[in-house]
């Protein structure tokens, strides 16, 4: 783990390693448990690297119980918010009637030439929405990102290993990254 600061942005990157399927996905769902919308992670690696199993799990921490699919061949997936158990509504909403998490925007550039084919297609309003917005294949537009997002690349180490080096840009996300480091580790070692 190591921070460093640029010009602009902070800063804070994070390298773990995923020794199968379900831990890459309760990794995620750890991440998933911080998000509050608003929030865009990049996701990059090869194929097989495990991108949309860690979207599964970034679902599963929001609490949305639908099946998640790469949207390779649609481009873009939404899932509405769900309701949230009443130990994670936030200081100050309402403790009566039910409270939201966000939606979940999974979007998968993989079909993608150009990047401007996202801007003609309205996508980027969501970047900047409440929801939470999942990107796989991220690198193929990187010019049009906002300065600050979570970035997560992934890489094969071996038949079930995987690098996934999280890299957050912004205070915002650097934040969120050093919580879901506190969290993934205090329920690691106990």
């Amino acid at each position: 783990m190591t921070t460093s600061y640029s010009q602009d942005e902070p800063i804070y990157t994070l390298d773990v390693i995923s020794h199968g399927t379900a831990q890459t996905q309760r990794l995620a769902t750890r991440l998933g448990e911080l998000l509050r919308g608003s929030e865009l992670i990049l996701l990059n690696g090869q194929l097989g690297t495990g991108k949309t199993t860690f979207t599964q799990g970034l679902a599963k921490g929001l609490h949305i119980d639908e099946v998640i699919s790469s949207p390779t061949f649609t481009l873009l997936k939404e899932y509405p918010g769900r309701p949230l158990p009443s130990s994670e509504v936030q200081p100050g909403q309402p403790r009566h009637g039910l409270s939201v998490g966000p939606a979940l925007y999974h979007f998968d550039l993989y079909r993608i030439d150009d990047p401007e084919e996202i801007l003609d297609l309205g996508f980027e309003e969501y970047f900047y929405g409440s929801g939470v917005c999942v990107v796989e294949w991220a690198g193929k537009a990187d010019m049009i990102w906002p300065a600050e997002n979570l970035h997560i690349r992934m890489k094969v180490l071996s038949e079930t290993k995987r690098s996934l080096l999280f890299t957050a840009t912004g205070s915002r996300y650097c934040e969120l990254l050093r919580q879901f480091q506190k969290n993934t580790y205090a329920s690691a070692s106990s």
